[in-house]
């Protein structure tokens, strides 16, 4: 009798940033940033025999009713509540729930409970045996995964993804990092040895996403730069392939390190292939913080002239930046604020130091007896931490972190950044399709972002003159054009995020923050 599986990416137990959870709250079509890879990927897995569906609740709801008989679940610490209430419910109606992915790998024993099998680690090469044991009824309660080559990854089945939800489509061509951060927990999950997908795997995969339609896509690597000759081969052949675009260029987005900014030849190739955004921990700009924590890759250069080199090749730069580590004290939100507009970086990636299960930090702070809550790991949001912070009280801490994301996002503030990025902006040398007819009808989720921009615009008087300076900036310099209209949308969702978690306080902005109470006081100066 054949046998079907439910592969469920469940939504976010509350807003984080770079998701589409806003568009929904506006009665707009549900999308997300990133199109989910691992549900595809694990349907590619199943054999001919075995059925597959694909839900990403972030848009699609789930079918109660699925007539799948086993279903499974994925995810982050993010996306852990939410996880427990759809085994549950499942379960309930009688189902055999799977669970895998990062946090179950991380914390299996927080998962165990809530599922009938428990899966650890990378799938490819235990799959063959976990879908025969589900076909053939005789199940365990747990496989254990390695760390396979790449080669053994197969083509996503993107043909069950709704892609016209997503603002890009999702590869990845590694895995691991070499570095080792002492509050990251890649290393743990996939390892500080960096494994590869062949150039050629890597073709096939965007062939695919690009013959539905993707014209942005997310090269999903924990650091695609760590390597950097194999980088500059990969990047060679993105160049070629995208010149070769029939219907128009690809643009591509990735996560890398601030050393990669020293490679001249690297950036120019990133530039070439078609590399449009990165994302960097840059972390803070306190150096005794980043030898705290073993961030060594950013140490003894000046971020800001690094961030520089990135917008000089035409690359936009998304900065991840924390607060709380032990070396900060009261001061560090104002030097957090002046580093991010000094370096004209318009989106930020704000959060309290959280010390994740598995990390060595989270073994420091366990022997030094300053985990909250027994130990509890909480998701990277900037109201929540599972630290006693040493440098600062826990009010200042958080009333800092508030004047800090409301100062960030104000929209004089952001709309400063923005336009000193544009002016910034060197000449784009990626790929161009100047005979393109691209009047074609925009995507779902093209239209969406329109009308969430056009929302935003019409929130008030300080947004609508932050639109009124940043189109004349465009206007100024058009190829911006594309880079800005990104960078907006984003900025709709970090808003949304703020709101619900009730950290977005306006009349906040422009106030300096107190050093001794941690307090925001009611001085009318600007940071």
């Amino acid at each position: 009798m054949p046998r079907s599986i439910y592969l469920v990416n469940p939504k976010s137990d509350s807003p984080t940033y770079f998701q589409g959870e806003s568009y929904g709250a506006q009665g707009l079509p549900l999308t997300t940033q990133m199109a989910d890879l691992s549900t595809p990927t694990v349907a590619a897995m199943c054999p001919a025999s075995f059925g597959a569906l694909l839900c990403d609740e972030n848009v699609t709801p789930i079918d109660w009713n699925t007539p799948a008989d086993f279903i499974g679940l994925t995810g982050k610490i993010t996306q852990f509540g939410r996880m427990k209430q759809i085994a549950a419910e499942f379960r309930r109606r009688g189902k055999v729930v799977i669970i895998g992915g990062p946090y179950a790998s991380l914390c299996p024993d927080m998962a165990r409970p809530h599922c009938d099998v428990l899966i650890r680690g990378e799938i490819e090469e235990i799959a063959s045996g976990l879908f025969s044991d589900l076909k053939a009824g005789s199940w365990k309660e747990e496989y254990v995964g390695t760390q396979p080559g790449l080669e053994t990854s197969p083509l996503p089945r993107w043909d069950l993804y709704p892609l016209d939800h997503a603002v890009m489509g999702t590869v990845q061509t590694s895995r691991g990092c070499p570095f080792e951060c002492e509050f990251c927990d890649v290393i743990q999950y996939v390892g500080r040895k960096q494994r590869h997908k062949t150039v050629s795997q890597v073709l096939r995969e965007l062939d695919l996403l690009y013959a539905l339609g993707q014209r942005i896509i997310f090269l999903a690597d924990d650091n695609f730069t760590a390597f950097r000759s194999r980088a500059k081969e990969l990047l060679l052949a993105l160049g070629d392939w995208n010149r070769k675009r029939p219907e128009g260029k690809v643009h591509f987005v990735t996560q890398v390190s601030i050393d990669s900014a020293k490679d001249e030849e690297l950036l120019r190739l990133c530039a070439e292939a078609g590399l449009m955004t990165v994302f960097i921990g840059i972390e803070t700009p306190n150096e005794d913080a980043l030898r705290e924590t073993k961030k060594r890759q950013n140490l003894r250069v000046d971020l800001v002239e690094q961030v520089g080199q990135f917008h000089a090749h035409g690359i936009a730069v998304v900065g991840g930046m924390i607060v709380g580590f032990d070396a900060d004290g009261p001061d560090i939100f104002e030097r957090q604020f002046n580093f991010a507009m000094r370096a004209a970086i318009p989106i930020v990636s704000l959060g309290a130091l959280v010390a994740p299960a598995a990390t060595p930090l989270y073994d420091r702070m366990k022997r030094e007896n300053r985990l909250k809550d027994k130990g509890s790991e909480v998701a990277a949001v900037p109201w929540a931490t599972n630290i006693v912070p040493k440098g600062l009280t826990q009010e200042q801490l958080f009333s800092g972190l508030k004047w800090l994301a409301n100062n960030l996002y104000h929209p004089d503030a952001f709309g400063d950044r923005l336009i000193t990025f544009i002016e910034r902006l060197g000449k784009r040398r990626d790929p161009r399709s100047a005979d393109v007819d691209r009047t074609s009808r925009p995507r779902r989720v093209d239209l969406a972002g329109m009308h969430a921009l056009e929302n935003l615009r019409k929130q008030g008087s300080a947004e609508g003159r932050m639109f009124e300076r940043v189109t004349a900036a465009i206007a100024r310099k058009p190829s911006a054009a594309e880079f800005v209209g990104a960078t907006l949308t984003q900025y709709v969702q970090i808003r949304y995020m703020y709101d619900q978690g009730q950290f977005w306080e306006p009349q906040l902005a422009g106030r300096e923050p107190d050093r001794t109470e941690g307090l925001v006081s009611l001085s009318s100066r600007r940071t």
